[in-house]
């Protein structure tokens, strides 16, 4: 039994390797249906106590797209500036990341995903959620976690520095 599982430990890591943020995307278009399942996925996630505390907007539009973009830019342009530490700006310099952002336009599809801080009951009244921006999983390539021939599809914002 120890066999199989240290194969299938020592498959699962070389997948693994493969992952790794990128920022070029093939711009073919996507099924809605792929993007809704991916988000599926990603929305049934572990997190603390199993609450799920995100939601997500896939947004095709190019125009919205484009609005994003242009925020998200707007906000990498301050932190390249020097808000976001020189040790930061240091740790990213061998990647080239720069304040543009062509890849949030570029992709077939943008995904944001927002916390929940609370949840509601059928009587609208609130509970807290746990470990919430500790504990989002998202799939990535063909959705995070597909196989490695995928190509990627989806590019995720995290709209919290951008004011959305």
């Amino acid at each position: 039994m120890i066999k199989p599982q240290k194969a299938a430990s020592a498959a699962f890591l070389e997948f693994i390797k493969t992952r790794h943020s990128v920022r070029h995307y093939d711009n073919r278009p996507v099924s809605q249906t792929i993007i809704e399942n991916a988000i599926a996925t990603a929305g049934r996630a572990p997190s603390g106590a199993n609450q799920q505390p995100w939601h997500f907007v896939a947004i095709k539009d190019a125009e919205m797209k484009a609005h994003i973009r242009k925020a998200a830019e707007a906000e990498e342009e301050a932190f390249y500036a020097g808000g976001g530490g020189d040790e930061w700006i240091a740790a990213l310099e061998p990647l080239g990341t720069t304040a543009h952002k062509p890849h949030l336009t570029d992709a077939p599809w943008l995904t944001i995903v927002f916390a929940q801080r609370y949840g509601l009951r059928a009587d609208n009244s609130r509970y807290k959620h746990y470990y919430v921006p500790k504990k989002c999983w998202y799939p990535g390539r063909d959705a995070d976690n597909c196989p490695a021939s995928s190509r990627p599809i989806l590019s995720s914002a995290y709209p919290y520095r951008c004011g959305f």
